[in-house]
């Protein structure tokens, strides 16, 4: 092996996937991580961002800083959420490749796919129909990043990477008890209820609704695959439609199966109900990933085994939460 190190900037290290892709890059040999605390460095900043690489010899970025939020946030603050994500990847990107950074690897989400795509979701559903309303300002912004990095491949031949994970959970997620997204909402909720002993707990919609769930490891792993894959295995860089990948399980489950096996993993022993009358959201939404399977990587972290972990993490860091 190389005795070259190689210096690796992760923006967002902070974040739930940024922190993961720290945590096992730090294992690796002849690696050097740059990362900077929000107060060091504002990636809003175009100036701030241009120095940062004009400054530092940065080898390899991993683009994981965004706004991001649940159905309520997006709603109530669209401008932000586009507006903050694409003034983000901009600087970075475009910094990266003025301080000729060859390797850069973006993340996006499964929202960049149209409201009715075909189950399950392939890359080439990218921009063949209208996009969920909710979060329409934030999936235009990662659609923006995805044609960006296309495009500076196209026209300057660098090797930016994109990768779109379905729902993420894990470690360092956010357990905010209105904010959060449905594992982090159901373990604290299964959670405060067995430590109340309710006898009962209250789950929206009939629980019939399929989605799918990687875990943040898992995340991370496939990234740092895609981002090290060699351009001749990767290929697609440029191509319209193949310059992303889908990064999941490949598997799904029911809304139902879920909420169960997380009442399971918390040890909560009440009865679970469903009331019907509240909505179910899109029936399906599950990536396709064989395009990343033929690239050598699928994921190794069953849900429950996943779940187990995260409680875990729950218990060890919940006085840090707010209440």
């Amino acid at each position: 092996m190389s005795n070259v190190v190689k210096r690796i900037f992760i923006a967002g290290h902070k974040g739930m996937v940024g922190s993961a892709i720290v945590r096992q890059l730090s294992h690796l040999p002849n690696v050097e991580l740059i990362t900077r605390e929000r107060n060091e460095l504002d990636l809003l900043d175009t100036q701030a961002v241009n120095q940062f690489f004009a400054e530092n010899s940065i080898d390899q970025v991993y683009l994981a800083a965004a706004k991001v939020g649940g159905i309520v946030a997006n709603n109530t603050y669209p401008a932000e959420f586009i507006y903050q994500n694409l003034t983000i990847q901009n600087n970075i990107i475009h910094a990266a490749h003025s301080h000729d950074v060859q390797d850069l690897l973006f993340l996006g989400s499964s929202c960049i796919y149209p409201k009715f795509a075909e189950q399950p979701m392939v890359e080439s559903a990218l921009l063949t129909g209208i996009l969920e309303e909710t979060n329409e300002p934030y999936a235009i912004a990662k659609i923006a990043g995805i044609k960006m990095c296309e495009s500076y491949n196209r026209q300057y031949g660098r090797n930016y990477r994109s990768v779109m994970p379905t729902n993420l959970y894990g470690e360092n997620d956010n357990f905010h008890p209105e904010n959060s997204h449905v594992i982090p909402a159901l373990i604290r909720r299964f959670h405060e209820a067995k430590l109340a002993e309710q006898t009962q707990v209250i789950a929206w919609g009939t629980g019939k609704p399929m989605r799918e769930f990687l875990h943040v490891d898992d995340m991370a792993a496939a990234s740092i695959h895609v981002m090290n894959l060699d351009e001749d295995i990767y290929q697609g860089n440029t191509q319209p439609m193949l310059s992303h990948i889908n990064v999941g399980t490949g598997i799904d489950c029911t809304i139902r199966e879920l909420v169960e096996t997380v009442a399971k993993v918390v040890g909560y022993q009440g009865d679970i109900v469903f009331d019907t009358s509240k909505p179910d959201g899109t029936p399906r939404k599950l990536m396709d990933v064989s395009r990343l399977e033929k690239l050598g990587w699928v994921a190794s972290i069953s849900l429950e085994d996943g779940l187990k972990e995260t409680y875990q993490w729950f218990l060890a860091n919940q006085n840090t939460f707010r209440k």
